[in-house]
């Protein structure tokens, strides 16, 4: 079974193809600038080459139907015909109440989806898109929708309703619904495998740190908390987003600046985080290289950053009643061996005992980076949500 997996953003699209007997990648890729200027396709190989094809792509339907051109191309496809894709399998961001696990995508589902539009008014129409282009492309090609917050739909309310008046919760859906749910959910199943144990009877805290980062409380096998909310801006600070703030803070601020809604939003999503406290960049690398060259506000910002998750963990240690693993993943946490070290120091009150030597050898590999006679095994976990998405479509079909 040929599956092909489509992340549909506001300007862009990615995509594997996954060839399911033996769940390898046939190809990958991404197109970039949907809608803009300067439009291209990145494509990389199974032999791991790549190619950068540009290409006018003014919306996602020409995007999709360009892809799908790459695929079959003489040059660099790797399928001869489009029949022998099987599914198309799609990472849908926000499903408010109505979805807690992955769907065939019928045209119920799809109205039902677009109710929670409002949500994420950003990624979920593009999501839509993606839907929409493939049906048009390719009439009758089963589709099954991921959805990002899925995973964390069986957190309790009390770790879900926020303190505000209940009648916002009712009538507008106001609560914390989490992200990076598919991630979660991957490494938090592929680490019992990896070492061997249930995870029925495993409290895990999975930590997603890349540009943007979220942490997920993990008790058998179901989550039970988690950093993100309503939106991915509340939890850790990220590359570009304030993560927690005081709401007195943003109306104080709104008031010293004149801005409107739309205009803080925009700088607590966009403008703040690590960008926000450096002023040089919302890649940890440069503020690595930054820190290390003396700047103050580098040291500032990385220690604000590592703080934060390390707090989040001893959190969730405490509303799990304890911790048996826990897990890094994703960009910074599968390759930032020093944010490892700074969340896990002086940690062995909680059971850990980490090792600085294994840690410092390891990047983007599975691995414990724990003492062999720690109490919490501390493991790195690269996550594959792009598998996991292709692996529920399916079990689905």
């Amino acid at each position: 079974m040929k599956i092909l997996v489509l992340n549909c953003g506001s300007s862009s699209i990615k995509y594997a193809l996954y060839n399911m007997d033996d769940k390898s990648v046939m190809t990958s890729g991404g197109a970039e600038r949907v809608g803009l200027d300067g439009a291209f396709v990145k494509v990389k190989l199974a032999n791991g080459e790549k190619k950068k094809v540009m290409h006018d792509i003014p919306e996602h339907t020409e995007g999709v139907k360009f892809i799908f051109s790459l695929l079959t191309d003489p040059e660099i496809g790797v399928i001869k015909d489009l029949k022998e894709i099987d599914a198309v399998g799609h990472r849908m961001v926000h499903g408010g109440e109505k979805f807690n696990k992955s769907v065939v995508l019928t045209d119920e589902v799809l109205k039902v989806f677009e109710e929670c539009s409002d949500l994420a008014p950003l990624h979920n129409p593009a999501n839509l898109k993606g839907v929409q282009a493939v049906a048009e492309l390719m009439p009758g090609l089963p589709q099954v929708g991921v959805f990002d917050t899925a995973f964390h739909q069986t957190m309790p309310e009390k770790a879900y309703l926020y303190a505000i008046p209940y009648e916002l919760y009712k009538d507008y859906g106001v609560r914390r619904y989490g992200f990076h749910g598919t991630s979660h959910r991957y490494v938090s199943q592929r680490v019992c495998e990896y070492l061997g144990v249930n995870a029925a009877d495993k409290k895990i805290i999975t930590c997603h740190i890349g540009n943007g980062g979220s942490i997920a409380a993990v008790d058998g096998g179901k989550c039970v908390d988690t950093t993100m909310g309503l939106t991915p801006l509340e939890g850790l600070m990220m590359g570009t987003r304030s993560g927690d703030i005081d709401g007195g803070a943003i109306t104080f601020i709104q008031k010293k600046l004149g801005l409107d809604a739309d205009g803080m939003s925009n700088l607590l999503n966009k403008k703040s985080g690590v960008l926000g406290v450096t002023g040089i960049s919302s890649d940890m690398r440069e503020i690595e290289e930054a820190e290390q060259q003396g700047n103050a506000l580098a040291k500032t910002a990385l220690d604000m950053y590592f703080y934060r998750i390390k707090k989040y963990v001893g959190a969730y240690a405490a509303a799990m009643g304890g911790c048996d693993i826990i897990v890094f993943t994703a960009g910074v946490g599968e390759n930032q061996a020093g944010m490892r070290e700074a969340v896990c120091k002086d940690m062995e009150y909680m059971g850990i005992k980490f090792d600085a030597e294994k840690n410092k050898t390891i990047r983007g590999e599975e691995a414990i980076i724990s003492a062999p006679d720690s109490k919490v095994t501390v493991c790195v976990i690269p996550t594959d949500e792009e598998l996991m998405i292709a692996t529920d479509t399916m079990s689905l079909l």
